[in-house]
């Protein structure tokens, strides 16, 4: 099979099937269904206001968000809520 035709793995189906059926992108539903703690409620993260400009663009680089060299601290924290 090549790369292109590769299905990736989730990890909790049940999420990942949720997070779609509320209109979330194939790509986001992924990502989210695939962490560590995937499906667990409570997350300790900060949000994202707490966070540094530059954490913001280190997490938009490793999503893979276009434009965010030019974005505004505002501007990332849209563009990760709304990838």
């Amino acid at each position: 099979m090549s790369k292109k035709n590769k299905i990736p793995q989730i990890k909790n189906e049940e999420q990942y099937e949720a997070l779609r059926d509320k209109g979330y992108s194939k790509q986001k539903a992924a990502r989210i269904a695939n962490t560590p703690d995937a499906g667990e409620r409570g997350g300790k993260s900060k949000k994202y206001e707490e966070w540094t400009k530059k954490e913001l663009y280190k997490k938009a680089a490793e999503i893979g968000i276009s434009g965010r060299s030019k974005m505004s601290k505002k501007e990332l924290i849209a563009a990760l809520r709304n990838n």
